[in-house]
């Protein structure tokens, strides 16, 4: 196993293009290409995690924060991050961080964090916007349930609790193959009229090469037409936060010492109390600062 087929894997549950602007997830360090051997998972990188890896022969670490958040100019040793990449370099261990990519999946912080508190009817509190993308494409009527299960199969079609989503409206469409072509149906030099479905269909917009490349292995034509738009639209799966109701109101002091025995803490800070009884819960990994 590659360290890169682990990174596949991470980042089909949580892709980094879902990571705030500031952050700076990712592989950090080392050679996906390299050979996995062994791991370990922490919060941060310390130089103490970084020698426990070393002592144990491991050469990855996957941690929630990166060390490496701005660029720096030379690596002499002086600072903290100078010194974890000249240790993880020498010693040839991969760095990989999930951070706000993490924070920002559904099913990720912050729903661990609502399953803890027993809420329901979860959404996320700041869904992100422009991570989704429509193709667009135009299909011979008897190869459209072939191409719509394939682009489903890549990744197309989901929107929010729904999946195999697509709009599919009857047309005729014409083209005409020159002398270069080898055209799937018609003949060179004439005009061809054809039966086709316009299919149209949402993708997240980080699976765009999967999506390409499965129309393409699936169209029956030489040349497949399509177009594909970037969506103002919110993604309900993606974004910071989360919330959701309670399954009885309480009071605030009741959810307080609730909050402290889910997650097992001794203090929690909270603003003054409002004498207000709770309802509805929202909340974010992280500070919370958005």
């Amino acid at each position: 196993m590659k360290i890169s087929d682990i990174i596949n894997y991470l980042e089909e549950l949580a892709p980094n293009s879902y990571q705030e602007s500031y952050d700076n997830s990712g592989l950090i360090v080392g050679n996906q290409d390299n050979d996995f051997k062994k791991g370990m998972v922490c919060f941060d990188i310390t130089e103490n995690t970084l020698q426990e890896a070393i002592d144990n022969n491991m050469n990855l670490i996957i941690s929630h924060h990166p060390f490496l958040f701005h660029s720096i100019r030379a690596v002499t040793g002086k600072t903290l991050v100078e010194r974890l990449l000249i240790k993880a370099i020498k010693h040839d261990i991969s760095i990989y961080a999930m951070h706000t990519n993490l924070d920002n999946v559904y099913e990720g912080v912050n729903h661990y964090m609502s399953k803890k508190l027993l809420l329901n009817e979860l959404s996320i509190l700041r869904p992100q916007q422009k991570n989704l993308k429509k193709i667009i494409t135009y299909v011979p009527d008897v190869y459209a349930e072939k191409v719509r299960n394939a682009l489903f199969d890549a990744g197309g079609g989901k929107i929010g609790n729904y999946d195999s989503c697509s709009f599919n409206l009857q047309g005729m469409g014409t083209f005409k193959a020159n002398e270069a072509a080898n055209p799937f149906v018609g003949q060179k030099g004439k005009i061809h009229f054809e039966n086709e479905i316009r299919m149209e269909m949402i993708f997240p917009a980080h699976k765009e090469n999967q999506i390409i490349k499965s129309l393409l292995e699936n169209h029956p034509y030489e040349e497949p037409a399509y177009d594909i738009y970037l969506m103002e639209n919110q993604n309900p799966m993606v974004g910071s936060g989360m919330k959701g109701m309670l399954n009885k109101p309480v009071s605030e002091f009741d959810f307080l010492n609730n909050l402290k025995t889910q997650l097992d803490v001794t203090i929690v800070m909270h603003s003054k109390p409002q004498q207000r009884i709770i309802k509805q819960v929202a909340f974010c990994g992280g500070s919370g600062a958005f």
